[in-house]
């Protein structure tokens, strides 16, 4: 899996970059099949950085998510939720439609 951090009309403060990193790796633990990760990080207005994560899941797309605050490390803490929220829709989707055999199914009792 790729995690990729990029700054975009400045640059990163001196280990804002890892730290990034480090929290981006942790959305593996909620979903395997992750590609790659992208954190996009936009420094056009100074006061309130932006912060865009793209995520690139094996079999179902991309999920994104953006966020602005005061901060970057405040901007991706507000961002990492929207995509964990995007990758637990997507793995219940994936794996939580299964069919229940008809012979589990139970059948109302008439009692009249």
């Amino acid at each position: 899996m790729q995690v990729s951090v990029s700054a975009r009309h400045g640059s990163l403060q001196p280990g804002d970059q890892e730290l990034i990193q480090e929290k981006a790796v942790k959305l593996r633990r909620l979903y395997d099949r992750i590609n790659a990760i992208e954190v996009t990080v936009d420094l056009e207005n100074t006061d309130k950085p932006a912060v865009e994560i793209q995520v690139s899941i094996e079999h179902a797309g991309e999920c994104v998510a953006t966020a602005e605050a005061t901060t970057v490390i405040a901007a991706l803490d507000m961002a990492i939720p929207k995509v964990e929220q995007q990758l637990r829709r997507i793995k219940e989707k994936k794996t939580g439609h299964r069919a229940t055999g008809h012979k589990h199914i139970e059948t109302p009792a008439n009692d009249e």
